[in-house]
């Protein structure tokens, strides 16, 4: 009788742990100040299925900074990352309970969003080298958008080229399938 009651005592801890412990971590996610992606982004300003999308009002704040551009690239990243996210976690469950060649198309599938994923980060890295603020790639079946922040004068055809090589050297496209639009 009595290890009963110890029993329900350490069960009744544990699960008394485990409620603070999310609790704290819902106050904790509650209390962050995160701007949702429609307060960032209007609808112009979006990555849609058919490439990147911009308005040509996106400027710097009127202090002169360039918050607005900061925060359209950070925002284009995430929404890219949420979206990237969603389809692992849909190909992992159909794999978790499909049969064997649905395991190994959605293998292949999550191969392919790896890759994509390295592609454009490593495209992003190299644009960024090159003396650039900020960058964004998204690649797709049809092509890659790759949008950069103007520098200093506007985007020059100079500026096209340089990009449109790093984009050919790390992906093998051609120049017709290359997008490059210039975020003011």
């Amino acid at each position: 009788m009595r290890n009963n009651w110890k029993k329900n005592l350490m069960a009744a801890a544990v699960l008394l742990v485990v409620c603070a412990g999310i609790y704290m971590n819902w106050v904790y996610s509650n209390a962050e100040d995160v701007d949702d992606l429609a307060d960032t982004l209007d609808a112009q300003k979006v990555l849609s299925e058919d490439g990147l999308i911009l308005s040509s009002d996106l400027t710097a704040d009127a202090d002169g900074g360039t918050n607005t551009i900061t925060d359209y690239f950070a925002a284009v990243r995430l929404s890219r990352q949420e979206a990237r996210d969603s389809a692992v976690n849909l190909l992992q469950e159909a794999m978790a309970y499909g049969d064997s060649a649905a395991q190994e198309a959605g293998s292949d599938q999550l191969e392919q969003i790896v890759q994509t994923a390295l592609q454009e980060a490593q495209i992003e890295s190299l644009i960024i080298a090159k003396g650039y603020t900020d960058c964004v790639a998204y690649l797709s079946d049809e092509g890659i958008s790759v949008a950069v922040a103007s520098p200093e004068g506007g985007m020059q055809q100079e500026d096209v080229a340089v990009i449109a090589d790093i984009v050919i050297s790390q992906t093998g496209l051609s120049m017709e399938d290359i997008r490059v639009v210039e975020v003011q």
